[in-house]
Parts: structure tokens; sequence; C-alpha cells
């Protein structure tokens, strides 16, 4: 095959997927792909692995923090800094500063705090954006400082627009993406786009496991040898929080001329997606667990 093929795909994928094998002999696992065509290489495999891990994570703590945030009742509220978000551990200190109509907050992770699902991150989120209870949008200007998740050093900034409500009554929010991921070993990955995720189920509790999103958008990532991979999702995806997949939806990629799109499937929580190259050729493969 000379396009796009197995292996981009099946580790192009989205937001802290813990992959599990299978006993199918008939199935391609993600792992053997490079045995089947040679497209990228293991390393560029595995950042683009980690950055999707990461960007999920990160947007998690996010949304879970600013749902809180937009439904305070008063400016008081506002200003406490001693409650809990998301199921969040007490290793995270949250500190609040309002310049007149200016709210910063930050979230300082310490040189190392586990979060519930066993991952580990330091450093600082910090987020800034107007303080106004009866908006119903708020822009907030995300960056870090000083941050890595599991040894990983994250830089950039990111913009994300939030929505109280949409047309469907869930909120939603909008992040325009600019960051760069640093391995141990010198290897990282730009990556730039847009991400919609709107937050269907759960957001009304404080347990991480009833959360459930839609996720749309677009995004590229760059390499440190200049290697270009785009995607973009063309049927949303749907992330449940209690499943260690994702259960639906579909991801085109694209790297130069060619293009082969990922099926996550039909609701399902399982280990199993299908991949459609740029001749119509389906492949079922297995989301294999990356080990760190």
């Amino acid at each position: 095959m000379n396009n796009l093929k197995l292996k981009l795909v099946a580790v192009f994928m989205l937001s802290g997927l813990v992959f599990t094998s299978c006993e199918d002999s008939n199935l391609v696992e993600v792992t053997d792909l490079a045995e089947v065509v040679d497209v990228i290489s293991d390393e560029e495999a595995i950042a683009l692995v980690e950055s999707d891990d990461i960007s999920d994570e990160v947007d998690n703590i996010i949304d879970d923090f600013l749902y809180d945030d937009l439904n305070l009742s008063s400016k008081d509220e506002a200003l406490k800094t001693d409650d809990r978000f998301g199921g969040m551990p007490d290793c995270v200190v949250k500190t609040v500063v309002i310049d007149g109509t200016i709210k910063t907050v930050t979230l300082d992770f310490g040189d190392g705090c586990e979060l519930p699902n066993g991952n580990i991150i330091s450093g600082k989120i910090i987020m800034s954006y107007s303080f106004d209870l009866e908006l119903q949008i708020i822009t907030v200007i995300q960056s870090f400082e000083g941050f890595a998740f599991n040894d990983i050093t994250i830089v950039g900034e990111n913009t994300i627009v939030r929505i109280k409500e949409n047309e469907n009554g869930n909120p939603e929010s909008t992040k325009t993406i600019d960051m760069t991921l640093t391995w141990t070993d010198g290897e990282f990955v730009s990556r730039v786009g847009t991400k919609t995720r709107e937050w269907i189920e759960g957001y009304d509790t404080i347990i991480w496991d009833d959360n459930v999103y839609l996720i749309t958008g677009n995004w590229t990532n760059t390499f440190k040898d200049g290697t270009v991979c785009s995607a973009i999702i063309t049927e949303a995806l749907r992330r449940e929080m209690s499943c260690r997949f994702i259960v639906s939806g579909i991801i085109e990629f694209t790297k130069g001329e060619l293009t082969s799109s990922l099926n996550f499937g039909d609701g399902t929580c399982d280990d199993i997606a299908v991949i459609t190259n740029s001749d119509g050729v389906e492949t079922e493969i297995i989301l294999k667990r990356r080990m760190h």
C-alpha cells in the first residue's frame, strides 16, 4: 500500500487511550504495523500518541475547573482557593487573583502530583479571563509554567472559548492550540489547530467516570525533522471517561498527497478500530497499549 496506511493513522489517536491486547490472530496490532509499512518512525509514532494523551488530560482538567467556575454565585466564591474540582488530589494548589475585571487562576501541581489515573504532572497551568458571573461565553488565555506530564515538558499558549450552554444546553469549549511537547531525548512535536469539546453528560457531578464528550476539530503536528502530519475529525468522536477507548467517530489523516481514515466503531467500548486507505481497502486493527 502506498498511502498513509496503517501505522500513521493507528497511532495518531486522541487523548488518554489505554490500549489492551486481543487474542484474535486475524487482526493487525498497532505495534506490528512497522513491519507492514514504513511511513513514520517509531519515535514519531510514540510522539503522536503521547501528544494526544497529554492534550486530552489537560483538557479534562481545564473543563472541570471552568465548569465549576462559570457556575459560581458570587464574587466571594470566585476568590475561594481551598475547594477541589473534578476529583483532583490534594497535591493541586489553586491560587486566584482578581484584578478589576480580570481573573487569573493558577493550578500548581508542584514538583510531582499524581492524578487519579496514575499520571504524574508537575508545574503550573495558568488561566486568565474576564471575570463576570453574567457572561455566557468567556475567552480564556491558558498557558504553562515549568509544566511537565510524565517527564514530557510542554510550552505554549492556548486560547479557549468557553460556553456555559450551547444550543443543546451543554457546556462547550473550543480551543485554539499552539503548543510544543519535548521528550527527555530531545524529540519534540509542535501542534497547532482547533478542537471543540461538547460536554454532553456528567458535568453536574464531580465524578470523572460519568463524563462524556463529543469532540470535533482539526490540527497539524510538525516533528523535529520537519515531517508534517495533519488530521481532521469527520465524524464527532465520542469519549466516555468510563471507557479506555474512544467508542465512536472518524478521523481523517493526511501526509503529503495521501489520505486515510480511522473509524472507532459504533459506540461499543472495545479496542478495535477500522482503517480505510485511499484505495478504499478496510483493515481491522487493535488499539494496543503503548508501554511507558
